[in-house]
């Protein structure tokens, strides 16, 4: 089993995206199944997403609407409302940690360490 962890930022405030709402889903034959949810912490993590198996199709879907209505920082809604991040797991990675750089007009996500 491989764990899933992830980290958003808010780029243009300069510090942790605190509550913003994270569903894991596995793609199966029939479509996505949701695997787990959780809502980053105070620094930004979500750490206790479920672990999946190696060789797995998954989907990190980060609710950044709700994150933004939450945060007040705008009276505009978000350019993008969720962010789908979808990744293979491989079969010798024991964790991935899945980092989201996060701005009311963009994204950017890399695989971290």
């Amino acid at each position: 089993m491989t764990g899933i962890s992830t980290h958003v930022l808010d780029t243009s405030l300069g510090h942790p995206a605190e509550g913003v709402p994270v569903e894991l889903a596995l793609h199966t034959e029939g479509g996505w199944r949701v695997l787990g949810t959780s809502a980053t912490d105070s620094d930004g993590r979500a750490k206790d997403l479920p672990a999946v198996e190696a060789g797995s199709v998954v989907r990190l879907l980060f609710d950044t609407a709700a994150y933004y209505a939450s945060a007040a920082t705008s009276d505009q809604a978000p350019f993008f409302p969720e962010v789908s991040i979808v990744f293979t797991v491989a079969p010798a990675q024991h964790h991935y940690h899945v980092p989201l750089l996060l701005n009311p007009f963009g994204y950017s996500v890399y695989r971290g360490s």
